[in-house]
């Protein structure tokens, strides 16, 4: 499918991340509150003010609320026809312009709340190469992988209420932490933070006990950036035996606007060649994945941007559909809201690594940085930037910008209370 011409002029260049193709949805701060929006060129159109006056319609009222929970839990045919309605509404030619631009604010002059709530999260470890690296520096090169990592999606729960959206400051945490040389743990600020490059899958319609890939894969609404904020001095004393706890607790970011599925599907790709024959419930029931050019920026307080790392979704061993398959098989329900984090996305090539933990490797080999500066991992005053987008024919599927600033740790981290 070519670019698609609007009455938006300025969604109609090839390099635009938000042209008719895309429509991804966010919630915007008016006067009035939080209003759902749709990015379309340079500007978001306020849905929920346009809804009410009666401007565009769809199936039901979907807007009201400001954000996106009401279409999240609607069947996928609503979802259909709710883009076909955006698409009509928004193309050239189309009756309702003249009703719609007065409700188009420019990009640059809005803020973005979370644009939905989050039910549940779960976190994956899907990416090969980063299990790998993550592997290798802990247990070498031959014993890098768990025994069941290339035949199950491995993950574990995290906190709904750490999910964060984008631009939100993130406190460096205090952790308990145990160096190599000490005889016992000591309470201090986290000494080691870092970041992880991921996509967000959103779940829709719920389930009530296991479902198929192909069923999986029907359930999820849309795609996120995510950058799961680790702590890995407190990961490194509490992970063992049973995985990390507070050194993922921190915060968890994700990119204002959400990319609906439908708008992905051109941009579909093959999950690698499998190592092991997945077990049936597991197995690729097409493309799985998509190929989506993913990148992270670090600037310093007060200092130019430098780009560590550029790689690209479809180097995931596992997909969303079948992290989210293999996540109902205990007979586990999934909710509408439930996000999934895919597991840092790394390539095989040390530019494409997705955290600084394999970056600098553990630290032994710092970064460099713009203006001679250089990191093992994260600072305080440090921002964090990822970005992306699929690569349609003659346009972009832009994801916008998922981004947060470490701020110091607290001085008390418990405020003066007293018992």
């Amino acid at each position: 499918m070519p670019l698609e011409q609007s009455w938006v002029t300025s969604a109609n260049s090839a390099n635009c991340a938000f042209p008719l193709n895309n429509l991804p949805l966010g919630s915007m701060k008016t006067e009035n509150g939080a209003a759902c929006a749709v990015a379309i060129g340079d500007f978001a159109v306020n849905l929920t003010a346009a809804e009410a006056a009666g401007l565009i319609s769809f199936s039901k009222p979907l807007c009201a609320d400001g954000n996106w929970d009401r279409l999240i839990a609607e069947p996928s045919q609503t979802w259909a026809s709710f883009r076909r309605t955006l698409k009509s509404a928004l193309a050239l030619g189309s009756s309702a312009e003249a009703g719609l631009n007065p409700y188009l604010v420019k990009l640059a002059d809005i803020t973005l709340n979370m644009p939905f709530t989050v039910t549940e999260y779960t976190d994956f470890y899907a990416g090969r190469h980063h299990a790998t690296n993550v592997g290798t520096m802990f247990r070498g090169a031959e014993n890098a992988l768990p025994p069941n990592w290339l035949h199950i999606p491995i993950g574990y729960n995290g906190r709904a209420s750490s999910v964060v959206v984008s631009g939100t400051d993130v406190r460096r945490p205090w952790g308990q932490l145990k160096g190599p040389n000490d005889d016992l743990p000591r309470f201090a600020p986290c000494a080691r933070f870092d970041f992880e490059l991921e996509m967000g899958a959103i779940v829709g319609r719920p389930s009530t006990g296991p479902v198929s890939v192909a069923k999986a894969d029907a359930m999820i609404f849309g795609y996120v950036l995510l950058n799961d904020w680790s702590a890995r001095d407190i990961q490194a004393w509490e992970y063992q035996p049973l995985g990390p706890f507070q050194a993922k607790a921190t915060a968890t970011s994700i990119s204002p606007w959400i990319v609906m599925k439908e708008a992905l599907e051109p941009c579909r790709t093959e999950t690698p060649p499998r190592e092991f024959e997945l077990l049936p419930h597991l197995r690729d029931c097409g493309p799985m994945l998509y190929d989506i050019d993913l990148e992270v920026s670090l600037t310093p307080q007060g200092q130019k941007a430098s780009t560590l790392a550029r790689t690209n979704y479809r180097e995931m061993y596992y997909s969303s559909a079948q992290q989210l398959a293999h996540h109902t098989t205990s007979g586990c329900s999934m909710r509408s809201g439930d996000l999934l984090g895919s597991g840092t996305i790394s390539g095989p090539e040390k530019h494409q690594r997705g955290s600084l933990l394999e970056l600098s490797w553990g630290g032994k080999e710092p970064m460099e940085l713009a203006e001679g500066q250089s990191r093992s991992f994260l600072q305080d005053g440090d921002k964090l930037t990822l970005s992306g987008h699929a690569q349609g024919e003659g346009y972009l599927i832009g994801f916008g910008e998922c981004s947060g600033v470490v701020l110091p740790a607290l001085s008390d981290p418990f405020g003066g209370e007293k018992e």
